[in-house]
C-alpha cells in the first residue's frame, strides 16, 4: 500500500479502484479506533472508528458514490486544490484533530454536519475542521472551539441507510478562525491562512530522521499500526508531512495534537513530537520486556507443571508415590502418632486434606505444610519428669545454691503443696485424669547476679523436668507472645510455642526472664499477652494466634524473674507470688566463691584443683576491694581472671602449684577498682553519707551542702534526682529554717543565702522516698559546722514535724554499708522488724540505731559540738545489736 495520507496524488489513484478505496478506509478507521476514536454515532463530525469493518458487498443503494466525487482530469491526473476563500463552513471535531496533508475518514450524523456536508459537496468541498475543548459537549459553538484548525478537501463520500455519512477528507492548509459569522444551520467563519515556518538544514534534518526511526520502532513494537507506514514515513522527505503522518496515526491525546497544530515552527513541532515518541518508546519496550518476562516464566509453569504431571503419570504406572504424595503420607502418619486433643486433630486433618489438592509451586503449600509440621511437632499428650521427691529437691538446692534458706523453703513448701495435689486429687478419681495442680506463678526479685535464673535450673533438675529459658527484656510487639496470625508467608507462633516444642514436652519447667523488662509500642502489649499465660484459670486453653487451638499450659510451671517490682503491671503481678532475693554478704560470697566459683573457673581455665592455691585471706579481699555488687556475677570475673593467669603462667613454663595471697593480688588484678574511701570522702561539714535501693541493690549515695551569698535565696539541686527527692529536699530545707531555733541554729543562717545540695554521680537518675534525713543531716551539719562521722549512713523520710517514717529495701540498704565498710546504720524505728532477715553474720560488725525523731539522727550522726550540748537534746536512741555481738 502506498503512502495514501500525505500525497494527494496517490489518494486519486486509490479513488480509480474502489476496493483499494475502501480497504484503505477501513485501514485507517482501524487505527483512529485503537487510538481511541469517539464512537457515539449522535456526534457532530468524530472518528469513524465506531463502524468496525466496511462490506464491500452492501448492494449499490447502499453504497452511492456522488459522480461529483469521481471527477478527474483527462489526462489521469489529480485535480489541483482551488483556491482557499476567506469563509468557510467550519465542522466541529470531538476528540479529534486533522492536520494539513494528512486523510481522514470521519462519520457524520447530526442534522447540521449532513446539511454542511451537502452543501460543501455542491461547491469546492473545501471545509474548515476545528476541534471542540471538550469532546463531551453534544453540539459545540463559537465558545467550544479552538481558534487553530486545518481547512481540508472532502475527496469521497459514502451514504449509509440510516441517513447518516462516512466522509473521507484530505487536509491541505492550517487556518485560524478570525470570527464567526453563522451559527445555523451550521457554523460559517472568517478565516485565514496561518501555514507553518520551515526551515532547511542539518538540523531539521536530523530532527525528522529521528522522529521517522522513533516512529518506525514503535511501528514494530505495537500491532494497531500496520507496517506499510514504517515504510511510508522513511519515503517522506518533507519535515511537514513527517509531523503530519506521525500525529494522525500516533496515540496522541488530544491536548498533544492540538498543540502540535497550533504550533508555528515545524522545528518547534519535530521538538515535541521527538520528546512524545522517545516517552512512548521507553514505555512501549518496558511493556515488551514485562511481557515477554510474563510469557517466558509462564511457559515455564506450565513446563513443569506438564512434565510433573508425565513424572505423576509413570510413578502411578511404576506403583510409586510423588515426593508430594509421600510428604502427605507421611505428614498423615505423624498426625496419628501425635496425639492430638479432638479438636486439633480435626483441624489438622481438614489442613492435610487441603494439602493433598494443592500443587507444590502454590504458594498455599509452603504455609500449610509449615503449619501441619507445627502441629505433630507439639508435645500435645507428651510429659516428662518424676515424682516430687521433697527430700531430693532440698539436696538439690543445698548443693547448687548456698544459704537462701527463706527461698529454698519457699520453694519447697511450692512443691509440696504440688505433689499432695496430685497425689489426693489422683486418690480420689482413681488415679486417671487428675485435675491439674494450679500454684501460683513464683516471681524471683533481686538484683542481678544472686541466682535466680539458677535456681530455676536447680528446680528443673530435682523434678528431672526439662528446662526452658524465655528472656523477655526489650519485648515490645504483642505477636512474640501470641504469635503471627496465618495471613501471610513467614508467619510464626509465638515464643510460648516455639519453646515448648523444642523442649519435646508439655510440663517443663518454664523461665520467664527480666518480666519486668517488657515494653509496650503500638504492636501491642505484650505483658498484657503474658496474663492469659500466667493466669493459672486460663491458661490450660491457650490459644496462640498462628496455631489458632487451645493448648493446655496448666502443667507448665512458669517461674519469672524481675530486677525491680515496680515496672511489672499491677494485673501481671498479681498472677504471681513475689519471692525476694536479696544480695549477698561478704561472707556469704567468700563461700560461695569457694564452693561454686572457683572449682567452675578452674576447670573452664583447664586447670586442675592443686595448680592453684587461693587462700581465704586473698579470697576475702578480692570480695572487699575488687567488686562492690549485690550479686556474685563481677566475682566471678575476677576469679576467672586469676585463673586465666595462672593457665598463662603455667602454659609457659612456671611449676605448679601457684599460689596466690594477698600482696599478689595486685599483679593479677591490678589496682583495686573500687578502694575504701568513705573516710576520706566525709572530711567536713555538710557531707552525709544515705542508703538507697536500686534494681541493681543497695547503694550508699553520698549527699553535699553547700550555701553561697545571694540576692535570690533559693534551692538547688543536682545530680538527677526524681521528684520525689526533690520533695524531700524542699522539705529538709523548710524544716531546717522553721526549727532553727530548736536545733541550735542562727534563724538567719540562711537569709540571703542560696542552698545547694547534690548528689554525686549525676549521669545515674536517683529517686525515692528515703533521703529526707540524710538531707536534713547534711544541712544542719553545713550551718553548724559540725562534722557527720564517717563511720555512719542513714535512711528514712522526714515530716514537716520532724517524724522519721519507715522506708523500704532496709536488708538491701543495710548490706550496701556493710559493703562500703560502714559499721553504723540509723532507720526508723518503723523497720525494726526488717531486720529479721539480715544475714547473721553481718549483724555482729553492724550497729543498727532505730529513730522516731529527726532530733535523734542530728544526736547520732554529727559529732559533738560545746554550743549544741543542752540544744538538741542526749540520745534516747537505743543501738539494736545482733546476740552474737554480747548485747
Amino acid at each position: 500500500m502506498r503512502d495514501f495520507l500525505t500525497y494527494e496524488d496517490a489518494m486519486h489513484d486509490a479513488y480509480d479502484d474502489r476496493l483499494l478505496f475502501t480497504a484503505y478506509l477501513a485501514t485507517i478507521m482501524r487505527l483512529q479506533q485503537e487510538n481511541g476514536g469517539v464512537t457515539d454515532e449522535d456526534t457532530d463530525v468524530t472518528d469513524e472508528s465506531d463502524e468496525p469493518t466496511i462490506e464491500i458487498e452492501l448492494e449499490e443503494p447502499l453504497m452511492a458514490f456522488d459522480d461529483a466525487e469521481e471527477e478527474r482530469e483527462d489526462d489521469g491526473k489529480p485535480a489541483e486544490t482551488p483556491p482557499i476563500p476567506d469563509v468557510l463552513p467550519i465542522v466541529p471535531l470531538r476528540g479529534l484533530v486533522v492536520f494539513p496533508l494528512a486523510g481522514m475518514p470521519l462519520a457524520v450524523g447530526q442534522e447540521r454536519s449532513l446539511k454542511l456536508i451537502d452543501d460543501v459537496m455542491r461547491g469546492d468541498r473545501l471545509v474548515g475542521l476545528v476541534a471542540q475543548k471538550d469532546p463531551d459537549v453534544e453540539q459545540g459553538g463559537p465558545d467550544d472551539t479552538y481558534r487553530i484548525g486545518t481547512v481540508a478537501r472532502v475527496a469521497q463520500l459514502i451514504r449509509l441507510p440510516d441517513g447518516t455519512m462516512r466522509i473521507f477528507v484530505q487536509g491541505l492548509e492550517r487556518i485560524a478562525v478570525d470570527e464567526y459569522i453563522q451559527e445555523k444551520p451550521y457554523l460559517k467563519a472568517k478565516i485565514h491562512v496561518a501555514p507553518e515556518t520551515t526551515e532547511d538544514g542539518v538540523e531539521m534534518e536530523a530532527l525528522k530522521r529521528n522522529a521517522v526511526a522513533l516512529f518506525q520502532r514503535i511501528v514494530n513494537l505495537v500491532q494497531y499500526l500496520p507496517d506499510e507506514l514504517s515504510m511510508a514515513a522513511m519515503n517522506i522527505d518533507d519535515p511537514r508531512q513527517v509531523v503530519s503522518l506521525i500525529a494522525t496515526t500516533a496515540r496522541l491525546d488530544l491536548a498533544l495534537r492540538q498543540e502540535l497544530l497550533e504550533e508555528d515552527s515545524v522545528r518547534a513541532k519535530l521538538e515535541k513530537l521527538n520528546q512524545f515518541l522517545t516517552h512512548e518508546l521507553e514505555v512501549l519496550e518496558l511493556g515488551k520486556r514485562i511481557q515477554s518476562q510474563a510469557e517466558e516464566e509462564m511457559g515455564k509453569a506450565q513446563r513443569e507443571y506438564f512434565l510433573r504431571e508425565q513424572l505423576k503419570a509413570i510413578q502411578r504406572e511404576l506403583g510409586e508415590a510423588s515426593d508430594e504424595q509421600a510428604t502427605v503420607n507421611e505428614l498423615r502418619e505423624r498426625i496419628q502418632a501425635a496425639h492430638m486433643p479432638d479438636e486439633a486433630l480435626k483441624e489438622a486433618n481438614r489442613e492435610l486434606s487441603r494439602l493433598d489438592k494443592l500443587p507444590a509451586a502454590s504458594p498455599e503449600y509452603s504455609v500449610i505444610r509449615t503449619y501441619l509440621e507445627l502441629l505433630v511437632a507439639l508435645p500435645w499428650n507428651v510429659l516428662t519428669g518424676e515424682a516430687i521427691d521433697i527430700p531430693k529437691a532440698r539436696r538439690v538446692l543445698d548443693e547448687d545454691h548456698y544459704d537462701l534458706d527463706r527461698v529454698k523453703d519457699r520453694i519447697l513448701e511450692y512443691l509440696a503443696v504440688r505433689k499432695l495435689k496430685e497425689q489426693r486429687q489422683g486418690s480420689e478419681t482413681g488415679g486417671d485424669g487428675a485435675p491439674p495442680s494450679r500454684e501460683p506463678i513464683l516471681c524471683f526479685v533481686g538484683p542481678p547476679g544472686v541466682g535466680k535464673t539458677s535456681l530455676g535450673q536447680s528446680i528443673a533438675r530435682a523434678l528431672g523436668r526439662s528446662f526452658v529459658r524465655l528472656s523477655l527484656g526489650g519485648i515490645r510487639d504483642e505477636a512474640e507472645i501470641r504469635g503471627h496470625r496465618r495471613t501471610y508467608i513467614g508467619a510464626l507462633p509465638g515464643r510460648v510455642i516455639q519453646s515448648l516444642r523444642r523442649a519435646g514436652t508439655r510440663n517443663p519447667v518454664f523461665m520467664l526472664d527480666e518480666v519486668d523488662k517488657v515494653g509496650a509500642d503500638w504492636r501491642g502489649d505484650p505483658s498484657s499477652a503474658l496474663l492469659e499465660v500466667l493466669d493459672p484459670e486460663q491458661n490450660h486453653s491457650f490459644r496462640d494466634n498462628y496455631l489458632d487451638l487451645p493448648f493446655d499450659l496448666s502443667q507448665v510451671m512458669f517461674i519469672a524473674t524481675a530486677n525491680s517490682l515496680e515496672p511489672i503491671p499491677p494485673a501481671l503481678l498479681d498472677r504471681m507470688e513475689v519471692i525476694q532475693i536479696p544480695g549477698y554478704t561478704e561472707e556469704q560470697k567468700l563461700h560461695i566463691a569457694r564452693r561454686y566459683l572457683l572449682p567452675k573457673e578452674l576447670a573452664a581455665a583447664g586447670l586442675q584443683p592443686a595448680e592453684l592455691v587461693l587462700d581465704d585471706e586473698a579470697l576475702t579481699h578480692v570480695v572487699r576491694d575488687y567488686t562492690r555488687e549485690a550479686g556474685v556475677r563481677n566475682l566471678e570475673r575476677r576469679i576467672a581472671d586469676i585463673c586465666r593467669k595462672v593457665a598463662k603462667s603455667i602454659a609457659e613454663g612456671t611449676e605448679p602449684p601457684l599460689t596466690v595471697t594477698r600482696d599478689k593480688l595486685r599483679d593479677y588484678l591490678g589496682r583495686p577498682l573500687t578502694p575504701d574511701e568513705m573516710l576520706e570522702r566525709i572530711d567536713r561539714p555538710g557531707i552525709v553519707a544515705g542508703l538507697s535501693v536500686t534494681p541493681y541493690g543497695g547503694e550508699v549515695l553520698i549527699v553535699e551542702a553547700a550555701m553561697m551569698a545571694s540576692h535570690d535565696e533559693k534551692l538547688v539541686l543536682t545530680g538527677q534526682l526524681g521528684e520525689v527527692m526533690r520533695e524531700s529536699a524542699q522539705a529538709a530545707l523548710t524544716y531546717v529554717r522553721s526549727n532553727a531555733d530548736a536545733l541550735g541554729l542562727d534563724p538567719l543562717i540562711f537569709s540571703g543565702k542560696s542552698v545547694h545540695i547534690h548528689v554525686p554521680a549525676g549521669g545515674i537518675p536517683k529517686d525515692g522516698p528515703s533521703a529526707g534525713v540524710t538531707m536534713v543531716t547534711a544541712l544542719v551539719s553545713l550551718a553548724s559546722g559540725r562534722k557527720a562521722r564517717s563511720d555512719i549512713a542513714m535512711t528514712g523520710e522526714i515530716s514537716l514535724r520532724g517524724r522519721v517514717l519507715p522506708i523500704g529495701g532496709l536488708r538491701d540498704k543495710a548490706l550496701a554499708a556493710h559493703r562500703m565498710g560502714l559499721t553504723t546504720v540509723i532507720f526508723p524505728k518503723g523497720n525494726e522488724p526488717d531486720l529479721d532477715e539480715f544475714p547473721k553474720e553481718a549483724r555482729a560488725d553492724m550497729h543498727f540505731i532505730p529513730v522516731e525523731d529527726i532530733r535523734q539522727v542530728l544526736a547520732a550522726a554529727l559529732d559533738p559540738s560545746p554550743d549544741m550540748n543542752g540544744v538538741i537534746g542526749p540520745d534516747n536512741s537505743e543501738p539494736v545489736r545482733s546476740a552474737a555481738a554480747g548485747e
